[in-house]
């Protein structure tokens, strides 16, 4: 497509709605490289500064980043998610017809320490099992995952696969365990250099920490979760 210079619109506003066209088509796909100035110059026949207000506006509508070093390139699309504390990741995911996957990072049976124990309304040194996941969908790690259960409520629970399931799923058809309520909170903060690793992003990077515990019926706690969700992809919304 070329661009028109005998009309009233500006180069660089035609060229932004251009390149906004093949990004919304995947044509220019998530995480692809955007051709250089030099290449756009040459394709459309415009100016350095054409190409680059274009690029500006592509930008602040969050459509590209550029990586100092390596280039321009197409940004992940964000996903929102509302804040419904009783529906898993899994189920989440597949509200909006995307499949969720997890690879377990560790599993183990530990004993609660100060915070996990206040967390969960327990005494210090209760066992606990944690597990640790690192969540995805369509190719994407959105999520790292860390959960405390009260061990004693849902014995050999290590045994179920973890990679596809999700934990509210084995509760509720292993266990016969069902939650009803849960205390949620959420902020932001600077991810760590493990965290960067794990989310495949680049640091100083924002993440959007959620901490979650579950009851049951009775009142008893018996799940606690700390989650690291990617702050420039991830958007959480309160509902009524």
């Amino acid at each position: 497509m070329t661009l028109l210079k005998d009309t009233e619109t500006p180069l660089y506003i035609q060229l932004t709605d251009l390149l906004r066209q093949q990004i919304a088509s995947a044509e220019l796909a998530p995480n692809q490289r955007i051709p250089s100035e030099r290449d756009l110059c040459e394709r459309y026949g415009v100016s350095r500064i054409t190409v680059r207000q274009a690029m500006a506006n592509l930008t602040n509508e969050g459509l590209i980043t550029t990586v100092p070093g390596k280039g321009t390139y197409v940004t992940l699309p964000r996903l929102k998610g509302d804040l419904q504390p009783l529906r898993s990741f899994t189920d989440e995911m597949s509200a909006r017809g995307m499949k969720a996957k997890s690879k377990v990072l560790a599993a183990s049976i530990v004993s609660a320490d100060e915070n996990v124990a206040n967390q969960l309304h327990v005494s210090t040194g209760t066992e606990v099992v944690k597990i640790s996941r690192l969540r995805k969908t369509d190719g994407l790690n959105i999520a790292i995952q860390t959960s405390w259960l009260v061990h004693r409520q849902c014995p050999e629970i290590l045994k179920f696969d973890m990679t596809e399931r999700s934990l509210y799923a084995v509760f509720r058809d292993e266990y016969q365990l069902v939650l009803t309520n849960a205390e949620t909170s959420f902020c932001a903060a600077l991810a760590t250099p493990e965290q960067c690793e794990l989310l495949n992003i680049q640091p100083p990077a924002a993440v959007l920490l959620v901490d979650q515990t579950t009851f049951l019926g009775n009142g008893s706690a018996l799940e606690y979760t700390h989650s690291v969700y990617l702050g420039d992809r991830y958007t959480i919304s309160t509902f009524n």
